[in-house]
C-alpha cells in the first residue's frame, strides 16, 4: 500500500482543515516544496496536494505552488481541487503533475470524467467526499443526495481507475478511517482505493494495508507527530524489508535495552507477529516457524518493531517473560569476547 504524505495549499501556505471546514484553517508547515523533500528523505513516492483556494472557487489560485512541487520535490505529485474541465487539466498534466484529482466536477459533470479518463487514463483519480454517506462537492460546502457506493459504481462504469474516498466527518480528527466504509467501497467497485481522512497511527496504517487497499493520504497525522512517515511507508509494504532475500534478521530488545537474540523473519514470521503480539520467527534448522516461548512459556510481548535505514534488520522491543535463551540465561549474548574496563 502506498503512504501519500499530503500538503494542503491555500493562499500559498501549507494548511490544515477540521472536517474540510474553511474557518478552522490553520497553517501547518512553513514552506511546501522544504515539506516535499522532507517527505522524500522519509521515503514518500507520491506527494498528495490540494488546492483548497481552486476547490473553493475552481480558479488556478496557486498553480505555481503545485508545478514547483513537481518539479523540485522528486516525488510524483498528484493534486486535486478546482479542476472542473479539460483546459485547467491539460495544463497541470502537460506542467508535471503526475495525476489529477476530480471532486465536484465528478459529480456534476460525469461526461467531463469521461473524457477525461479515455484521454488520460490512470492519470485521473476521482475524489469522494461524503458526509453521512453522501457525496459533498464544492469544497465540501455542498451536500448532494447521492450515495458514495452509487458514485463510485458510476465512475467505474465510466473508467476511473482510481477512487480516493474521504469521510468529511473524520478528516483532520485523529480518530481513524471509516473502515467499514472503506470495505464496503472495495467490495462494490474494483478500482483502486486511497483511503484519506482521520488517520491516525501506525495501527491504521497497517489496519488499511490489510485490506489490501492501494493508498492511504496522511496529512494531519504527519503533522501532530502522531505518525512517522518512515514507518508508515514499511507498515504500508511490509514486503519491502524481504526485497534482498526471503529472510531478514530480527534483533530482539528488552525494555532496558538489553538485546536478548538474534533470529530471523520471513514474511509469514513478521505477520504473525504482528498478529498476535508475540514473537514469530522461521528455524532455518528445522525449516519451520517457532513462537517464542511456545514450549518455555518465556513469552516475547512485542512492544515495537523497527526497520534500520536499510530495511533489511529489524529491530523488536519486547517485554520478556523468564530467559530469553534456551540455556536460560537471560540473554543469549553472555560469551564475553571483548570488554572494555569502564574504571579506566
Amino acid at each position: 500500500m502506498l503512504i501519500f504524505p499530503a500538503i494542503d495549499i491555500k493562499d500559498g501556505k501549507c494548511v490544515r482543515l477540521y472536517k474540510g471546514d474553511f474557518s478552522t484553517v490553520h497553517q501547518v508547515a512553513e514552506n511546501p516544496l522544504d515539506t516535499a523533500l522532507a517527505f522524500r528523505r522519509a521515503g514518500a513516492q507520491w506527494l498528495h496536494t490540494v488546492d483548497l483556494d481552486g476547490a473553493k472557487t475552481g480558479i488556478r489560485a496557486n498553480s505555481d505552488v503545485f508545478i514547483r512541487l513537481a518539479a523540485e520535490s522528486g516525488l510524483k505529485v498528484e493534486l486535486g481541487g478546482g479542476i472542473r474541465d479539460m483546459e485547467t487539466l491539460t495544463f497541470y498534466l502537460e506542467n508535471g503533475i503526475q495525476r489529477c484529482i476530480l471532486g465536484s466536477a465528478a459529480l456534476k459533470n460525469p461526461e467531463f470524467v469521461r473524457r477525461a479518463a479515455a484521454e488520460y487514463g490512470d492519470r485521473i483519480a476521482v475524489g469522494i467526499d461524503a458526509v453521512g454517506g453522501m457525496v459533498a462537492a464544492e469544497g465540501w460546502l455542498e451536500v448532494s443526495k447521492v450515495h458514495y457506493l452509487d458514485m463510485a459504481r458510476q465512475m467505474e462504469s465510466i473508467g476511473v481507475q482510481t477512487l480516493i474516498y474521504t469521510d468529511i466527518s473524520r478528516d483532520g480528527m485523529l480518530e481513524g478511517p471509516s473502515f467499514d466504509q472503506l470495505a464496503e467501497l472495495s467490495k462494490t467497485v474494483s478500482c483502486d482505493i486511497v483511503a484519506s481522512g482521520g488517520i491516525r497511527d501506525i495501527a491504521n496504517i497497517r489496519q488499511l494495508a490489510d485490506m489490501d487497499l492501494y493508498g492511504a493520504i496522511c496529512g494531519k497525522s504527519l503533522y501532530s507527530g502522531t505518525l512517522d512517515l518512515a514507518s508508515a511507508v514499511v507498515a504500508g509494504n511490509l514486503d519491502s524489508l524481504f526485497q534482498k532475500g526471503n529472510l531478514t534478521p530480527a534483533v530482539v530488545q528488552d525494555e532496558a535495552g538489553t538485546v536478548l537474540m538474534l533470529a530471523y523473519m520471513n514474511r509469514e514470521a513478521l505477520q504473525r507477529t504482528l498478529d498476535s503480539g508475540t514473537t514469530w520467527f522461521w528455524s532455518r534448522s528445522r525449516n519451520e516457524y517457532w513462537n517464542k516461548g511456545a514450549t518455555s512459556g518465556h513469552f516475547q510481548q512485542v512492544l515495537s518493531v523497527s526497520a534500520d535505514c536499510d530495511n533489511d534488520t529489524l529491530l523488536v522491543r519486547v517485554r520478556q517473560t523468564g530467559a530469553a535463551c534456551h540455556t536460560g540465561a537471560y540473554s543469549c549474548f553472555f560469551k564475553t569476547i571483548l570488554g572494555v574496563n569502564s574504571d579506566v
